[in-house]
């Protein structure tokens, strides 16, 4: 994980304020969520800049350095590079523009008298921006860049926080923080001469589907090509990628990907020997020649084995399971506090944020993110797609539960909802899924994992993101596309079934005796299966979360009616645990509780199993 701070002083002439670099150094523990004694620094001055870079990799043997420096300049990238001698290319550029560079990545650069940074398509890798008196202030951590104005004191946006209550993440380019905000997708924001500039390029319109079977080969032909092109970066790892393999469709279009590519791998599925999850990723494995692993699930009384079944299947049983009425979890505290560390209030303590774990450069990737090649997971909830249920969707997107909330973050929402509303529902949603849901709640939940390693990410990829929203809305989401690629990277894997539901453009489609249609496999229905503590919290955690959030809603009362939140809670088991969850993150960050030191002592809450 890297973290970059940029300064840039309104008066070039008089310089950045010494306690302003002080407070920047002295920030740093609280905002990189990683262990102090695992960062290292590097820093870049001039009169009127500064440029603070961390880290916890242990080195930049595969990857530009922390800070590529010039004769006159300074660049730092944020995430990855296909190519990693690209870093140039950027520092190069007479305007910083990540437009036509392959990556995962945000980057900043510095020279004499400028400081800029940029956003890829999608900013899953975040730009975040503010201004104090004396300067202005540029960074990847949002919390860094407000304290850098403020030293340890933290003064809340409580309005933008309306948004985290309704979805558990930002539908705007807000911030928890006062006064700093997120760069949009595409964007440039440079300081020269004292003054700040943001330029954004619109995200790509989709080109109607084409016709005729040479047009739609020519389109999944260069989507297939940039695909490819992400991966390349793993030709140096010196080792095969893990991949965490299921039996949908994205996980196997990304070992197609592989396959095709040339790149060693091996893949690691967990679940029961009869789950299809299972089952169909040792088809993919054993089509691709690959060795597979299976990791059966923890059971009482039986820890649960890594088996690796090779090329020849799977094999075995997980063991029988001990009786278990209940689990133990964390305290829903120490777990909004680890949360809000390392996502800084992007993402909600609902969520499942991967943990610390040193730093590991081994490769590991999965399938998340591509429903972005499948026009976005906003499109693919929706079952009616005229235009007046996709614009209702819009709406209630930003207008989620409106009794709730006061009529000035009501208001606020459906401010926010106006532009998208004046859009075309289609691409309106296409775009929202690209920057709230992948730009604003996946790049704050991906903070956890990052501490762990970067991974690629072949869907984040910002010229495939390109390429997939170039593409007919209605074309990706029957799922064709991705059907189509994996004719081109790893045929052989067509025919084998998905997980689920089938192949949406197979649904009501006619076959010929001599096609063969596209196969499903389905799990079988059984009686704890779709079980989740965290959406069934039981009356001792019900009560924690209710004695927390009631006790605190005199800071609420400014976004939420203090009546309905007491009908929220008034059962004993939470009706609306999703939306309880974010009350709780919002409650912990007005209330005090983060950032500050880690809260201690806190027991562990029983939560019981369904019979």
């Amino acid at each position: 994980m890297r973290v970059y701070l940029g300064l840039a002083a309104k008066d070039p002439g008089a310089g950045i304020p010494e306690a302003m670099l002080h407070t920047v150094r002295g920030a740093i523990d609280s905002a990189f969520p990683v262990p102090p004694e695992v960062i290292r620094s590097r820093e870049w001055h001039r009169p009127g800049v500064s440029v603070f870079a961390w880290t916890n990799e242990p080195d930049d043997s595969r990857r530009p350095p922390l800070l590529e420096t010039g004769h006159d300049r300074v660049t730092g990238v944020n995430g990855y590079l296909a190519a990693p001698d690209d870093v140039n290319r950027l520092a190069a550029m007479p305007t910083l523009d990540t437009e036509a560079v392959g990556g995962c990545f945000s980057a900043f650069r510095a020279a004499e008298d400028e400081l800029s940074a940029a956003t890829a398509i999608h900013r899953v890798c975040p730009v975040y921006y503010a201004e104090t008196p004396d300067a202005h202030v540029i960074g990847s951590r949002a919390l860094l860049v407000h304290l850098a104005g403020g030293g340890d004191r933290v003064e809340w946006d409580v309005l933008a926080l309306q948004s985290m209550i309704r979805q558990g993440y930002f539908l705007s380019d807000e911030t928890p923080y006062r006064g700093v905000s997120a760069l949009p997708p595409s964007s440039s924001v440079t300081v020269r001469g004292g003054r700040r500039t943001v330029t954004t390029t619109p995200l790509p319109a989709a080109v109607p589907a084409p016709t005729s079977r040479r047009g739609k080969k020519e389109l999944v032909g260069e989507l297939a090509s940039a695909l490819l092109a992400t991966v390349e970066p793993l030709r140096a790892a010196g080792e095969p990628v893990n991949l965490a393999l299921t039996g949908g469709r994205d996980s196997r279009l990304i070992a197609a990907t592989l396959h095709a590519a040339g790149i060693p791998l091996r893949a690691t599925t967990n679940g029961l020997d009869t789950h299809p999850d299972v089952i169909i990723a040792g088809r993919v494995a054993r089509a691709l020649r690959v060795e597979h692993t299976v990791i059966p699930p923890a059971r009482t009384g039986n820890a649960g084995n890594t088996r690796n079944t090779g090329n020849a299947g799977n094999a075995g049983n997980a063991g029988n399971a001990g009786k278990k009425d209940a689990i133990v979890v964390e305290h829903p505290l120490a777990r909004a506090y680890e949360t809000l560390r390392a996502c800084e209030g992007m993402t909600s303590a609902y969520e499942s944020i991967v943990g610390y774990l040193p730093y590991s450069a081994k490769p590991t990737m999965s399938g998340q993110s591509g429903e972005i090649l499948r026009a976005g997971g906003l499109l693919l909830l929706q079952t009616d797609l005229t235009e007046k249920a996709l614009r209702r969707r819009v709406d209630v997107t930003f207008l989620r539960d409106p009794a709730l909330f006061t009529e000035e973050a009501n208001a606020h929402a459906r401010e926010l909802a106006g532009p998208w509303l004046e859009r075309a529902p289609l691409e309106a949603l296409d775009h929202m899924y690209i920057s709230y849901k992948v730009g604003r709640w996946h790049a704050g939940a991906r903070a956890g994992s990052l501490r762990r390693g970067d991974q690629i990410w072949p869907f984040l990829d910002n010229r495939v993101v390109r390429a997939a929203l170039g593409l007919d809305q209605t074309w990706r989401l029957s799922e064709e596309v991705i059907y189509e690629l994996l004719g081109v990277l790893a045929p052989s894997l067509r025919d084998i079934p998905v997980e689920g539901k089938p192949w949406r453009f197979s649904v009501g489609r006619r076959y010929y005796p001599w096609q063969r249609r596209p196969q499903v496999l389905t799990a079988p229905k059984t009686g704890g299966g779709g079980w989740n503590w965290r959406t069934s919290p039981g009356e001792e955690l019900t009560g924690l979360m209710r004695d927390h959030v009631l006790g605190r809603l005199d800071l609420l009362a400014p976004i939420v009616r203090p009546d309905e939140v007491r009908k929220l809670f008034a059962e004993p088991v939470l009706r609306k645990p999703n939306q309880a969850w974010h009350l709780y993150t919002v409650a912990t960050m007005l209330g005090g509780d983060y950032p500050g030191k880690e809260p201690q002592g806190l027991p562990k809450v029983h939560i019981p199993i369904p019979s």
